[in-house]
């Protein structure tokens, strides 16, 4: 894949994209999840290059996209679309795992005729109604927490926590060596921050699939996916044999899934 870059005033945004050669391809964006970065995807990138024009990045703050300035979720959204642009690229199908759901939505309801659909991978709903204040409490407890642990330790267990598999515990392990602990926990601190501050109802009028993995025990995103799919009516399909990180733990099935829905659309 080629790495371009897209320079804000924030700060400059690096992404990575692989076009089809076929000009009516589809076009798909993957956005990672909190202290990952585009790397997280390389299973899908190789499954999905054949057919499709692939485009991933590294979310502000994150990977290289660092520094950035006035971290937002509305402000990742504005990204994305600037890349789509730079891209000429007039819609595409959004991948957002866990945190990377975040922009994904803020992308999808600023920019309906842009999204074509949406696949909320181990993430979960922006809306008033899904959090109790008990919850809101506890996400703000994750980067004080993260500060009492050694910094090996946080390491050894963000790995272990999120997936089920070797190859994704040294995926994770690989991704979070290019952070020190100190921007592990800026990025739990500001992430968390900014969900609190921009969580409210969102429309989508694109398709929507949500898939979560069977064993997934970070916080509570099982939980919220069901209230999700029950409300909204979107589907909900468990990935076997995974935990949070379950594109990498059952990438075969994860990418089925996908390209199941984006045939469908």
């Amino acid at each position: 894949m080629e790495k371009r870059e897209l320079r804000t005033a924030r700060g400059t945004v690096y992404y990575w994209i692989e076009k089809n050669k076929n000009p009516d391809a589809k076009w798909i964006l993957f956005t990672h999840g909190l202290t990952a970065n585009h790397t997280m995807f390389e299973k899908q990138t190789a499954f999905f290059r054949k057919e499709y024009t692939v485009v991933t990045w590294d979310v502000p703050l994150h990977g290289i996209s660092r520094p950035y300035r006035n971290f937002t979720y509305e402000n990742c959204a504005e990204d994305m679309k600037d890349i789509l642009d730079r891209e000429q690229a007039e819609k595409a199908v959004l991948v957002g795992m866990s945190m990377g759901g975040y922009p994904s939505q803020a992308f999808a309801s600023r920019y309906p005729e842009r999204t074509e659909g949406f696949v909320a991978l181990d993430t979960t709903p922006f809306g008033t109604g899904y959090y109790s204040k008990s919850d809101i409490w506890w996400v703000k407890q994750a980067a004080p927490m993260a500060r009492w642990f050694p910094e090996g330790l946080l390491r050894k267990s963000m790995a272990q926590s999120v997936s089920r598999t070797t190859y994704f515990r040294e995926k994770m392990t690989e991704m979070l060596s290019c952070l020190t602990k100190a921007q592990i926990i800026e990025q739990m601190d500001i992430a968390y921050g900014v969900f609190i501050k921009e969580n409210k109802d969102r429309q989508l009028s694109c398709p929507v699939l949500i898939l979560a993995g069977e064993y997934d025990k970070t916080g509570k995103v099982k939980a919220y996916c069901s209230a999700w799919a029950e409300k909204t009516g979107y589907p909900l399909h468990i990935i076997k044999d995974a935990a949070h990180f379950s594109n990498g733990d059952n990438a075969e099935q994860v990418n089925r899934e996908i390209e199941t829905f984006i045939k469908r659309l």
